[in-house]
């Protein structure tokens, strides 16, 4: 509603194996199914800028994608990531195992609690802003109970110095604890509208000149 509410079209599908998709979720199908999407959005939209968004889990796969499309040299026009980890490794260490912390985390049960899915998935967010050249900005709220506020700014330093970005505007915006926005609730800030339009505005101009 809040990109909506800026103009924007939202487009956002289910992983295979939830919400109304059928198979069986894993990194290489999560990521063949966002290249899909993504194609099948810029051959209708025209000269319009496309931006890809990724929150929590979510920005495992858009990392992964945007990599992909940045090799094949059809960049984003820009990558927004909330809630970002580094890699699945130390986002499974910092992660609060309970029964309790998978309900603010879809997937993180079959993640964590199916050892057998586990040996094969990387996720590697903080290997793959290596190879990303586009603009990125990242929002991260400081008192995020799932994926701690450190794995988010440790990605952007990793990002901010990566020579993938010289040419790109690398942006972080934490938001207070005080807030209490957490995991899931930065949507609610009354200053995203704002952020988004100043880093999206900047984004366009880059791309158009």
């Amino acid at each position: 509603q809040v990109l909506s509410s800026l103009g924007y079209h939202v487009v956002t599908f289910d992983y295979r194996g939830w919400g109304d998709s059928i198979g069986s979720p894993s990194e290489r199908g999560m990521t063949y199914d966002a290249l899909h999407v993504f194609d099948w959005i810029k051959a209708r939209s025209g000269d319009n800028p496309v931006y890809i968004w990724g929150h929590s889990l979510g920005t495992g796969v858009a990392t992964n994608l945007v990599r992909r499309l940045c090799e094949r040299e059809t960049p984003p026009d820009a990558l927004i990531l909330e809630s970002p980890f580094t890699n699945i490794r130390e986002e499974a260490r910092s992660h609060p195992f309970s029964v309790a912390s998978t309900q603010y985390f879809p997937g993180f049960d079959w993640f964590f609690l199916d050892p057998i899915t586990t040996s094969g998935i990387k996720f590697a967010n903080d290997e793959n802003v290596k190879y990303i050249s586009c603009s990125l900005l990242i929002l991260h709220a400081e008192d995020d109970p799932v994926v701690p506020f450190h794995l988010g700014k440790k990605l952007y330093n990793i990002a901010a110095t990566s020579r993938s970005f010289r040419d790109y505007k690398v942006q972080f915006v934490p938001f207070h604890t005080d807030l209490g926005y957490r995991h899931k609730y930065i949507y609610r800030s009354p200053e995203l509208p704002r952020i988004l339009r100043e880093f999206l505005g900047k984004s366009e101009r880059e791309h158009h000149h």
